[in-house]
């Protein structure tokens, strides 16, 4: 049981396998993972995997017993500014898929992909955009207020690496998007470092990071940064390119990491990784997260 006490609950994504206890749960405890994150479905396709009651509660109850926060991450398709009517018609519906199968199983939250508008090199960028950003709200504004309940999974928004036309790449394309859902209560922030380092932001200077999750927090507010995405980047600052690396190993650094353990808005938030090898028994990320953390 993790300790109560303990400010950052650290882990990984871990993959499901034999089942949500004896595969993801037997994954997570090998690697020593304090929460995790897993996908409910295939990653890469619109299919909605039904779940199995007696397992659903076998594991919410074995999670809510160890006091262990768990996550789950939207299908990597979804595109709620897609062009394509079938995409967006099966993003939003995947959307609300997960977050049910979150309330299922006991998740904290759904992780999302903010986006993009896919602008063709002939079309108008801003009618795309505004377009995109007019489905982005009638498509996820009443999946929100369909879990408004304080106990409800959160919606945790991940803005992307900027490559393509993103909808949400970096700190300041936050407002637009949150303004966009009327700052739902329920539409937390997932913070992913590699992504918001590759749109730009200083995470790699000292003070970078720690300026960086102030303006997150003057964006969205007190409390709407629900998770960090924990990776470091194999790319330099501003290259638009999501490529993870081992912490310490990538253009980012360490010093990033302990800014962020340090920061008032961190305070409860739990940090997963994604980078290379983090689920595998000898991982050396989970260790130095915890080391890092103090």
């Amino acid at each position: 049981m993790l300790d109560p006490a303990c400010r950052n609950p650290i882990g990984t994504h871990v993959l499901v396998g034999k089942g949500l206890v004896d595969g993801a749960v037997a994954n997570a405890d090998e690697v020593g993972c304090e929460t995790f994150q897993i996908f409910v479905g295939n990653p890469r396709g619109w299919a909605l995997s039904a779940g199995k009651p007696a397992e659903d509660a076998r594991f919410r109850d074995l999670m809510a017993e160890r006091g262990t926060r768990t996550f789950i991450h939207a299908p990597y398709l979804v595109n709620l500014g897609s062009p394509t009517p079938a995409t967006y018609e099966k993003s939003v519906a995947s959307v609300a898929h997960n977050l049910k199968r979150a309330a299922e199983i006991g998740a904290e939250g759904v992780v999302v992909h903010t986006g993009s508008f896919v602008d063709p090199s002939d079309g108008d960028s801003a009618a795309r955009y505004g377009t995109a950003m007019k489905q982005v709200r009638e498509g996820l504004l009443p999946l929100l207020d369909a879990v408004a309940d304080d106990a409800a999974p959160w919606l945790l928004l991940e803005p992307t690496a900027g490559q393509g036309r993103s909808l949400c790449a970096g700190v300041e394309d936050l407002a637009p998007y949150l303004d966009a859902l009327d700052h739902h209560p329920k539409a937390g922030i997932c913070l992913d470092t590699c992504h918001i380092f590759a749109a730009g932001a200083p995470l790699d200077e000292p003070g970078g990071t720690t300026a960086t999750v102030d303006r997150i927090v003057e964006i969205g507010g007190a409390g709407r940064l629900r998770l960090v995405h924990a990776n470091d980047s194999m790319d330099v600052r501003g290259a638009f390119k999501d490529r993870h690396q081992r912490i310490g190993e990538g253009h980012i650094g360490e010093g990033a990491f302990r800014e962020l353990f340090a920061h008032p808005a961190t305070d409860g938030v739990p940090f997963i990784l994604e980078t290379p090898d983090s689920r595998n028994a000898d991982t050396r990320d989970i260790p130095l997260l915890k080391r890092l953390r103090g």
